[in-house]
């Protein structure tokens, strides 16, 4: 049996992780679990699975929560007990669901406890790849990912010889507003962009997957998770979201992994590495069913948050951490409605060029140019 640290278990991931879980008493125990705030989410989780261990993020939610508890279990908050609830040692596995540059540091804890991680924190390897991939190399760690498209390649490089691959070829449905033209997008509202035609994920996943900047992160992501340089990283558009994503090898060959568009079937590989449960949560893929699959070349005119993900990729250093944390703090106050959706990538491009390149920053320089971009982002907006 696994035991497992969840965090981020009130979000679209980590309820999906629940669920799993719930489904496979003999396999799973939830032993740690961690959100942000909402109570009225996490309770129902809390009761059936009854973790010991539960870290929230402030003091304010910790008494809430202990005064509505049918049990005793340990109860903590903040940043400081998010790092000890991953590096317990009861746990064998930590799956690491948080939004945003919060995942990083209970990651790298994580690896130094030598725990298995399954991750949909993407924003951990964009925002410090060339420290997370270093320690997770010296401590033995499988990093292993939960995101759809790099749980497809993971699967197709199997056994494979790394030096063979030729190409990964990411997937992309292309998001909410996949078939609008620049003009068209144009006055499109948040209740807009949160219709994502495939996929049921959170809002800022969401939009990040309207603007392509998931993609985008995904490629960065890539990058570090498989050790492929960006020139062999491509990514396509397939409205279907059947084809997960693929490698071409060598030979010219190309390998595919598909299946239908449930975020459950790659959490559950994750869990189940290096073998495979059986999985009846949702339809199976029916190749007659879906007729045909569909293909387009991507365009770095009509979505610019790719081609700077590519640009902050390739120039490397601090520029990643700028791109992200822009991305966020853009989306963030287009939720609010602060912003419009064409600014999100505005503020980032401006960011981006005005930032003096830090190579090689260290975790400290991270978190710190984290929190003042989002603060530069936000203040051009309140400005106004």
């Amino acid at each position: 049996m696994k035991r497992i640290t969840l965090l981020g278990g009130t979000g679209s991931i980590g309820l999906q992780t629940v669920d799993i879980i719930k489904r496979h008493p003999e396999q799973f125990q939830l032993v740690g679990f961690a959100f942000g705030t909402n109570i009225d989410k996490a309770l129902p989780v809390i009761e059936n699975l009854k973790p010991k261990y539960i870290v929230v993020q402030n003091r304010e939610t910790f008494t809430k929560l202990n005064n509505k508890l049918s049990y005793s279990p340990t109860i903590n908050f903040g940043m400081e007990a998010l790092n000890e609830i991953v590096s317990l040692p009861d746990i064998d596995l930590v799956v690491n669901a948080v939004l945003g540059s919060v995942g990083l540091q209970p990651t790298l804890e994580a690896i130094r406890a030598k725990k298995q991680i399954a991750f949909a924190n993407k924003e951990t390897l964009v925002t410090a790849g060339h420290i997370v991939m270093k320690e997770a190399k010296e401590n033995r760690v499988d990093l292993l990912p939960v995101d759809s498209e790099h749980a497809a390649i993971h699967q197709c490089l199997k056994g494979e010889n790394h030096d063979e691959i030729k190409k990964i070829i990411l997937t992309a449905s292309g998001g909410s507003f996949r078939d609008k033209t620049r003009d068209q997008l144009i006055g499109v509202t948040k209740h807009d962009a949160l219709k994502h035609p495939n996929w049921s994920m959170g809002a800022k996943i969401t939009i990040d997957s309207a603007t392509m900047m998931n993609k985008g992160l995904e490629v960065i992501e890539a990058h570090w998770l498989f050790d492929t340089p960006y020139d062999q990283i491509d990514v396509i558009l397939h409205n279907e979201s059947v084809i997960h994503s693929m490698v071409e090898f060598a030979d010219q060959s190309v390998m595919a992994q598909l299946g239908t568009p449930d975020m459950r079937i790659p959490i559950q590989y994750a869990l189940t590495y290096p073998e495979r449960s059986d999985f009846t949560l949702s339809e199976a893929l029916d190749l007659v069913k879906v007729g045909q699959l569909n293909f387009r070349e991507m365009s770095f005119d009509r979505f610019p948050c790719l081609r700077m993900a590519y640009e902050a990729g390739r120039m490397g250093g601090s520029l990643p951490t700028v791109l992200n944390a822009a991305n966020e703090e853009a989306v963030k106050l287009f939720l609010q409605d602060k912003i419009t959706f064409l600014e999100i990538e505005e503020l980032i491009e401006k960011e981006m060029e005005t930032h003096s390149v830090i190579q090689d920053p260290d975790l400290d320089t991270i978190f710190e140019l984290d929190q003042e971009i989002r603060k530069r982002v936000s203040y051009a907006v309140l400005k106004r």
